[in-house]
C-alpha cells in the first residue's frame, strides 16, 4: 500500500448518457477563437492564426445539474457555449485521419470567461489563467458516447440567456474541425484517456448577471442548463 503525505483527491467525473459509468476527466484543453464571427466580435482576423489553446483544470468543472457561482473577483463575466470532445484514447501526432478513432463521446460545455481580469491580463502580456482557470469555470453536459449520435459535423449550437437566445452558430463554421483540432493538439501535448477540449465558441458572447438562467446546446448532441446564483 503506498503511503500519501494525505489522502489523494477523488478524481472528477461526469456522467454518461445511457450508461452507470462516470466518465473520468483527466486534462480540460481549450480551443481560442474557432468561429470566424467571434474572432471578428473580439477584434481578430481568423484568417492569420493557427489555432492555439488554453487549458482549465479538471476542478473546474461544473456538473451537471448545479450552479454557476459569480465569481467575486470579476464585474464582467461572460458566456461562451461550446461543443466537447471527450477522449478514449491518446497519443502523441495523431494523424488528422485517423483522429475521430480517440473520440469517446461528446458533451456540451461553458467556457465562463472574466472578461475584464483577461483584458487586463492581454494588455499587460500576461496568461489567461486567472480570467479562464478560475473555479467552476467550466459547466459540462454529461458525455454522450459517439457510437449513439456518430460525430457531428454540422448542427445548430446555440445559448439562451432567460430565454432569450444570444448565441447562435452551426458546428459547420467551426475553423478547425474536430479531426484538425485533436491531430494539431498532439503535436504539442501526449493526450490521454479522459482528456476534454472544447471547440471554441459562436458569436454573441456577453455579459452575465446573478438570477440568469443558462441554456444552450447543440442540435443532436445535447443540451446544458445553468443557473447563476
Amino acid at each position: 500500500m503506498t503511503n500519501y503525505v494525505f489522502p489523494p483527491h477523488d478524481p472528477v467525473t461526469l456522467p454518461v448518457r445511457g450508461s452507470d459509468k462516470l466518465f473520468p476527466v483527466r486534462r480540460v484543453y481549450c480551443v481560442a477563437r474557432n468561429y470566424e464571427a467571434h474572432a471578428v466580435e473580439m477584434g481578430h482576423d481568423p484568417n492569420k492564426e493557427p489555432p492555439f489553446f488554453f487549458q482549465k483544470n479538471p476542478e473546474n468543472i461544473c456538473k451537471p445539474g448545479t450552479n454557476f457561482p459569480y465569481p467575486s473577483q470579476s464585474k464582467d463575466v461572460h458566456h461562451e457555449i461550446e461543443l466537447v470532445v471527450a477522449l478514449a484514447k491518446g497519443g502523441k501526432n495523431i494523424p488528422q485521419a485517423e483522429a475521430l478513432e480517440y473520440v469517446y463521446g461528446y458533451g456540451i460545455g461553458l467556457d465562463m470567461t472574466l472578461r475584464d481580469i483577461q483584458g487586463t491580463a492581454k494588455k499587460a502580456g500576461r496568461p489567461w489563467e486567472s480570467a479562464k482557470a478560475f473555479d467552476h469555470s467550466a459547466p459540462c453536459s454529461e458525455i454522450i458516447p459517439a457510437n449513439t449520435i456518430s460525430h457531428p459535423r454540422k448542427g445548430k449550437i446555440w445559448l439562451d440567456v432567460n430565454g432569450t437566445q444570444t448565441q447562435e452558430g452551426n458546428l459547420n463554421q467551426l475553423i478547425w474541425k474536430v479531426p484538425e483540432i485533436i491531430a494539431y493538439l498532439s503535436a504539442q501535448f501526449a493526450l490521454s484517456a479522459g482528456d476534454l477540449i472544447f471547440t471554441g465558441t459562436p458569436s454573441g458572447v456577453g455579459a452575465i448577471n446573478t438570477g440568469d438562467q443558462l441554456v444552450g446546446g447543440v442540435d443532436g448532441v445535447g443540451e446544458i442548463s445553468v443557473k447563476v446564483v
